[in-house]
């Protein structure tokens, strides 16, 4: 299937926090499995909806090796992180050519509403960790690259526009 096409950094929706979802409808659905679908396709562990640009805070994540294991999440929070930190390098469709090593909490619990519509919490760890928390950045106007000193990121971005020429 294919999917709409990723925003592009600087695009202003990347810094705009997206709106919240009232209830799981086939829309949503709908929308998730075409994230699902860009997920493959870069191919990644996670993707925010803001990123395909549809303003709703949906997000997916699969960082299984075998694929297919595909956590659906509207309206992901952060409920609690570990204090020990994992460091992974982070990249973005939106930025193409380049990424950065992000160190972010190893663990954490997060509440969402799942694909039946219903209030669940689940603890992710690892790379499962970062990229739910990858993908709530993208959720509230964050890229990874904010986690970087401002030099580190504007010697990123430099890379970036260089790598697109």
């Amino acid at each position: 299937m294919a999917h709409r096409p990723f925003v592009m950094w600087p695009d202003k929706r990347l810094r705009t926090p997206a709106a919240p979802v009232e209830a799981v409808t086939d829309d949503v659905r709908a929308i998730w499995d075409e994230m699902i679908d860009a997920m493959e396709t870069m191919p990644g562990v996670g993707l925010a909806a803001v990123q395909l640009g549809v303003m709703q805070r949906l997000a997916v994540v699969d960082a299984s090796e075998e694929r297919g294991q595909a956590v659906r999440m509207a309206n992901p929070e952060v409920l609690h992180a570990s204090v020990k930190l994992n460091g992974h390098d982070e990249a973005s469709p939106n930025l193409p050519g380049v990424w950065a090593r992000i160190e972010r909490p190893r663990a954490v619990t997060v509440r969402f509403m799942n694909a039946d519509g219903e209030m669940q919490e689940q603890d992710f760890v690892g790379l499962w960790a970062t990229s739910v928390q990858h993908q709530i950045d993208h959720l509230n106007g964050r890229m990874y690259f904010d986690h970087l000193s401002k030099l580190k990121r504007d010697r990123l971005i430099a890379k970036a526009r260089k790598a697109k020429r």
